[in-house]
């Protein structure tokens, strides 16, 4: 019974992938491209460090990226373990997908693809920062909550990840956005930052 549950919702993983990969064009690939791109969202990493350095001062910005250094760590190492350890391959190594998708970078990463490391980093950031500012200005908030959703949607579009992988990575980072934004507030509590 489990198995036949596993297997059912396997194949609509790859018919909702199937769906919105191949729904993708030309004309948005370079869109696609760019929001995946880890380089392309440093200038969106500056502005949120003088954002803290203005509205927290130097010391708590300090503890905000040490807290997002070893956030960020954490779920990128964990996405590496949960990898090796189901071992689902990626849509282009899958030999039921592979000839019907749309594969538009070069390369589609290593061989194993549950769950998204892009789609767990960028909303556990997301979610911390929208927790750090949303007592000055919600929309910082809703604007990167936005971001991280369209990076996770972008390795659909890319064909890089299957939608269960990039749901995964969605609640990880979630999890790990809301855990660490707790812990940053108890530690500056408990240590008078």
């Amino acid at each position: 019974m489990e198995d036949r549950m596993l297997d059912e919702l396997i194949h609509w993983d790859r018919e909702l992938f199937l769906l919105v990969n191949t729904s993708g064009n030309q004309s948005w690939d370079n869109f696609w491209l760019l929001l995946s791109n880890k380089w392309s969202a440093i200038p969106l990493y500056i502005l949120l460090f003088f954002f803290c350095l203005k509205q927290l001062g130097l010391r708590r910005t300090i503890v905000v990226m040490v807290a997002v250094a070893i956030m960020v760590t954490m779920t990128d190492q964990l996405a590496n373990f949960f990898k090796n350890g189901f071992q689902r391959l990626r849509p282009c190594f899958d030999t039921e997908v592979a000839p019907l998708m749309r594969l538009v970078k070069d390369t589609c990463g290593g061989r194993f693809g549950f769950y998204s490391a892009h789609a767990s980093n960028t909303m556990a950031v997301a979610l911390f920062f929208t927790h750090l500012l949303k007592s000055w200005w919600a929309l910082p908030g809703v604007l990167l909550l936005l971001w991280a959703f369209l990076v996770a949607c972008s390795r659909i579009f890319l064909g890089v990840h299957f939608p269960g992988d990039v749901i995964a990575g969605i609640i990880t980072g979630l999890v790990f956005g809301w855990l660490f934004s707790r812990l940053y507030q108890l530690f500056i509590h408990k240590y008078h930052i």
